[in-house]
């Protein structure tokens, strides 16, 4: 595959997502400012002020008012994106299950930050897993690249008919959003050809066909309506490789529901979400160079949750190390159950570990995820273990 020739640029996170979004150039945006997901809606309504697009951007009260204002619009049949962090999530909560249910293809940029308290403003993954069983679609993303494409693609997934749900777009809160690395863009005329034309379904503002919304649901046909959602994703997880698929083709960039980074002869391997593909990557490599036979994966696609893909991925391998950056208090990390379970579809299933890192911001070094393959490897790792936390 030939990569497509453009301009390397320097540029953070946030305003990665806010370029993406400038080329899309959807029809309303309604957002609050939230650290550290500012800068997003911060640059987004420059290029609104400058008449760089044409989007509708309203300035509300609060994060509860800005997702309903969009879930709104997109039922009224207008492309429409916010972003918020943290405590915005948490404030939208009551909104965001009732944005899935009604089916719109709304999108949200997530800029990963722990949600309080203690109050603390830094990176984890609470915010986006206390969200998991509201019906949104999520993709992470592991540097400022990854942030600009997951923005860019994320519009194709969820508009598609067989979809037709919301989708959060991860990056993690201030070591993506603030972190200025090389990126390498797209042409706007391709963005705009690959996301193409918003095709609503059955729009509010249809009135040669006019139709009701999120109307009151008994109990003979909620079930039935939460199973469609169901369907929607398990189709979303086929329409996501197409996208990722025909994403390749205009940027060189091939995306998968699961990535891999020496996973195939690893007889341990690790799952991680985020920027810390990146930094366990480098472990890897150095533990390979020490004879070790370790990889690391990432579910690019947190939900829909790739079964398959992560059950073939564990097929045959001697250890699981599952890295949760959040801790479900009086269990597990969230995604190592999910993992077990994945698992499960394998006739034998390796040894399961999990481990919980990173809280707040706390930082976790090369050295570190280097420790938890020789604990795994050495007999001294737990069931559940904290890293970095004295116990």
């Amino acid at each position: 595959m030939m990569k497509p020739k453009h301009n390397d640029i320097a540029i953070n996170g946030d305003s990665a997502v806010a370029l993406a979004w400038k080329q899309i150039n959807p029809d309303v945006c309604a957002a609050y400012p939230i650290t550290p997901q500012t800068i997003i809606v911060e640059k987004f309504a420059e290029y609104v002020a400058n008449g760089e697009v044409d989007t509708e951007f309203v300035c509300v009260e609060s994060e509860h008012s800005a997702l309903t204002l969009c879930t709104t619009s997109c039922s009224a049949g207008a492309r429409t994106f916010t972003a918020t962090a943290s405590q915005g999530l948490a404030y939208m909560w009551e909104m965001l299950p009732i944005t899935s249910s009604m089916r719109v293809p709304l999108i949200m940029a997530v800029a990963n930050r722990t949600v309080s308290g203690p109050i603390n403003i830094n990176n984890d993954h609470g915010d986006v897993m206390s969200a998991r069983d509201t019906g949104w679609l999520s993709l992470f993303a592991e540097n400022v690249q990854q942030a600009y494409d997951m923005a860019i693609i994320a519009p194709k997934i969820t508009e598609n008919h067989d979809v037709q749900l919301p989708c959060l777009v991860n990056l993690d809160g201030f070591i993506l959003t603030h972190a200025i690395e090389r990126m390498t863009p797209i042409d706007t005329q391709a963005v705009k050809k690959f996301v193409g034309e918003f095709e609503p379904l059955y729009p509010l503002l249809d009135t040669d066909h006019p139709v009701s919304h999120n109307l009151m649901d008994g109990p003979l046909f909620y079930f039935p309506h939460k199973y469609q959602m169901v369907l929607a994703m398990e189709k979303a997880k086929k329409v996501a490789q197409d996208v990722f698929d025909e994403f390749a083709k205009i940027s060189g960039r091939q995306y998968h529901l699961v990535e891999e980074y020496m996973c195939e002869d690893a007889d341990c391997i690790a799952v991680v979400l985020g920027s810390s593909f990146g930094t366990m990557k480098e472990a890897v490599d150095q533990l390979r160079r020490e004879g070790m036979k370790v990889g690391v994966a990432m579910p690019r696609v947190y939900r829909p949750w790739p079964v398959e893909d992560l059950a073939k991925l564990m097929k045959g391998k001697k250890a699981v190390i599952v890295m949760d950056r959040h801790l479900s208090v009086g269990s597990y990390g969230p995604m190592f159950p999910e993992v077990c379970a994945a698992a499960l579809e394998n006739k034998e299933v390796p040894e399961m570990y999990n481990y919980i890192y990173g809280l707040g911001g706390a930082d976790t070094m090369v050295s570190d995820f280097m420790s938890v393959y020789k604990d795994v490897k050495d007999g001294r790792a737990k069931r559940v273990n904290y890293l970095g936390v004295s116990e």
